[in-house]
């Protein structure tokens, strides 16, 4: 069978080795970006069944990857879980409009609840 791929494109390598490693565990292929440009190239190129999306990071924020991917018409088909620092109901309401599939905020989420969210989306 094969793996089902999630890219990770996450800034802080704390949260993204323990994401990662948690992932892996459960058996997923897991890739890694640290930079929003480099995330989105990698969403193009590799083409992974589900994204986990900082919204926070250098070089394109996650709100400008969603509109590269709104507007190339890869969202809503590509699941998308923002992990972000916001709980702004605003913001949190503006990405599910644009197609992501859920949202977690940082302070409140522990790797097992995102691995729950993404064995539900896959």
């Amino acid at each position: 069978m094969v793996k089902k791929s999630i890219l990770l494109i996450e800034d802080d390598d704390i949260i993204s080795e323990l994401l990662q490693k948690r992932l892996l565990t459960a058996g997923y292929s897991v890739e890694v970006a640290n930079d929003g440009r480099v995330g989105l190239e990698m969403i193009f190129k590799n083409k992974p069944n589900l994204v986990l999306l900082d919204m926070l990071l250098p070089g394109l924020d996650g709100f400008g990857i969603l509109k590269e991917l709104s507007e190339s018409g890869i969202l809503p088909d590509l699941p998308v879980i923002i992990i972000s620092n916001s709980g702004q109901s605003v913001e949190i309401e503006l990405a599910l409009k644009m197609g992501v599939r859920d949202y977690l905020v940082k302070v409140n989420f522990n790797p097992g609840e995102v691995l729950e969210k993404v064995k539900r989306i896959l």
